[in-house]
């Protein structure tokens, strides 16, 4: 048997341990006590619901019948009616068809068949409630049952159960969408396969392999910071999506570490990066009297050091953005000096000289200064030395040698 009284002081509970809003767990009660009634005392057709009282723990029930007329449902004997307004088919010519077919679709089809246990006549209606008018409800006090049965009792548990775990996915979502696009903190709970599950009390964030900056290892139990990137609800509860290796990531851990990031004063424009390498950012100050690049270096390099540290050594070059491609392009290549720039409007191409001490610098490791500063500013890019060669950004190899 199901005890009521037992649900008030569970209430409490459920909402400061799992954050449940009490109302959505009063309404996943009243639902399953609604649906156990109808089960062993019901009638087919009939509509049920509960109004449960957190007082005393007692439970009243009402019939909900809806307020019809002949154009809503259809009577007993009144089967035939409704053909009167129908138009005979008719030809391509415009004359009647014989045979006696129709063109117009049969009133009794979209009607619904009149049941006195879920229906009520308006002129009836009336009677009971004034003011009454179609599709109203009129709602009439069922006899209290203290004894649901077994199998009833059973079913309201598993609707309850249902509803909570319903209502705690919707408030995790609520929770953790709004925080989508953040940086989050939570606590290793394992590692396996490569995959990192971190735990946030009410909800399991994931990063992946590929999510996980090259070289980082993790241990169970240690606190981790990553860029939520997704909030996924799948079957098997709400999964945060989480990463180390966005752009993003470098973005908010200056926004935490920059107050002029964080009040709009200064702005990261765009982001560069090859996680656990090297990084790229471009910024732009709205005051001319503050220094974006400045900004995000910080006293002696205090604020790009301790994000350096979050990303475990990641190289940052921070350099400021122009709205002159020109100027731009010649910026992202630093630390390389450019000697010349010249730009192709139409294939969004950019050839840039250098000394040709300078074009290792320019070029980078592997390719690296180059291809990051190609992905930062959105414009090919190919180094020139001395006049004599041109490297590409997409082959990294000499596209072109002159002869002396």
């Amino acid at each position: 048997m199901l005890d009521l009284k037992t649900f008030k002081s569970a209430l409490e509970q459920l909402e400061e341990e799992r954050k449940i809003p009490k109302e959505k767990i009063l309404d996943a009660i009243e639902q399953a006590m609604a649906a156990a009634y109808k089960k062993d005392y019901g009638k087919k057709g009939q509509i049920i619901r509960a109004k449960f009282d957190l007082e005393t723990g007692k439970t009243e029930f009402f019939q909900v019948k809806i307020v019809v007329d002949e154009t809503i449902a259809i009577l007993d004997g009144d089967k035939n009616k409704g053909k009167e307004n129908e138009q005979p088919a008719r030809n391509a010519f415009g004359i009647a068809d014989a045979g006696g077919e129709y063109s117009v679709k049969d009133i009794e089809d979209e009607r619904v068949h009149f049941n006195p246990e879920h229906h009520l006549m308006l002129e009836d209606a009336k009677k009971i409630k004034k003011g009454v008018e179609l599709n109203d409800e009129v709602i009439f006090p069922l006899e209290a049952k203290e004894d649901y049965g077994r199998i009833a009792a059973q079913t309201a548990k598993q609707v309850i159960i249902q509803k909570i775990r319903e209502a705690e996915r919707t408030s995790i979502i609520d929770e953790y969408g709004t925080k989508e696009g953040e940086i989050i903190g939570g606590i290793v709970q394992k590692v396996e396969r490569g995959n990192v599950y971190v735990d946030f009390n009410r909800a399991t964030g994931i990063l992946s392999a590929e999510e996980q900056i090259p070289g980082e290892s993790f241990q169970r139990g240690a606190r981790v910071r990553a860029y939520l990137y997704s909030v996924e609800d799948t079957p098997r509860g709400i999964n945060l999506r989480l990463s180390r290796t966005h752009p993003k990531f470098i973005e908010k851990l200056f926004a935490v570490e920059a107050p002029e990031i964080q009040n709009g004063i200064v702005e990261i424009k765009s982001v560069a990066r090859e996680a656990g390498a090297r990084s790229k950012i471009a910024v732009f100050s709205n005051d001319e009297h503050i220094d974006p690049v400045g900004s995000c270096v910080g006293q002696k390099g205090t604020r790009v050091n301790t994000v350096t540290g979050e990303l475990g050594g990641e190289k940052i070059d921070i350099i400021p953005w122009s709205s002159d491609p020109k100027i731009f392009v010649a910026n992202a290549i630093s630390p390389a000096k450019v000697v010349a720039i010249e730009v192709d409007e139409k294939d969004h191409k950019a050839t840039v000289e250098v000394a040709n001490d300078q074009l290792s610098l320019a070029i980078g490791k592997g390719g690296q200064n180059v291809r990051l500063a190609a992905k930062l500013t959105g414009w090919r890019i190919d180094i020139k030395g001395d006049g004599k060669e041109v490297v590409s950004t997409e082959t990294e190899e000499v596209i072109e040698k002159k002869e002396e």
